[in-house]
């Protein structure tokens, strides 16, 4: 990994979403019979294309540019200068190394600069970047890189907690452990107001 932007190739978005899941519906097929299943059964016989449209249109969606979502900013009109925070926003993503899920909360505030973005626009931005194969400090650059922009300032802060299956269910089995990372920016550097960040996610814990 040489950046925070996730490894595509240049074809990727050559192929629309219909034939990328017959390709992966094919695929998905063969490796079930591999496994020695029986794809005349009724339970499984819709398996591979239940998994196929899963793939591309719900899970692994925020690979595609297509579905970013449209994020508005509006004016500080009220001329609030200190620091905004959602916490707990849920997030589901997927391991890019064993394909299992990655779940967990994410926090963010930041200070305006003049400008500020509705609410769920921070849901949706979480669940866009999450919605691809991915590492969690891969994610949480995008995260954090993507309001930077949006908002036109440095002063961001996120926090991301997550279980990853990968640990907790294959491997080492812990199932008690968790992952945690951070990052910054602008008026965040100073640890003062990062103390008040986190004596604020603490409170919504």
């Amino acid at each position: 990994m040489t950046s925070a932007e996730t490894p595509l190739r240049a074809d990727a978005f050559h192929k629309s979403d219909a034939q990328k899941m017959a390709v992966i519906e094919n695929h998905f097929q063969s490796i079930m019979e591999a496994m020695g299943l029986d794809m005349t059964d009724d339970s499984l016989q819709g398996t591979p294309h239940r998994v196929a449209k899963m793939f591309i249109q719900e899970i692994f969606s925020g690979l595609n540019p297509a579905n970013k979502p449209k994020i508005s900013v509006f004016e500080n009109s009220y001329n609030y200068d200190k620091m905004l925070v959602e916490a707990n926003i849920s997030f589901n993503s997927t391991c890019e190394h064993h394909f299992l899920p990655i779940i967990g909360k994410a926090h963010i505030g930041y200070v305006s600069s003049g400008k500020v973005i509705g609410l769920s626009k921070l849901n949706r931005i979480v669940d866009y970047y999450s919605r691809r194969p991915q590492v969690q400090e891969r994610l949480i650059m995008q995260i954090f890189n993507e309001l930077k922009s949006v908002l036109d300032t440095d002063n961001v802060i996120v926090v991301m907690e997550a279980t990853h299956l990968c640990v907790s269910s294959r491997g080492i089995k812990d199932e008690s452990s968790y992952t945690s990372t951070i990052q910054y920016g602008g008026v965040f550097n100073d640890k003062a107001n990062r103390d008040d960040f986190f004596n604020m996610i603490n409170k919504e814990k």
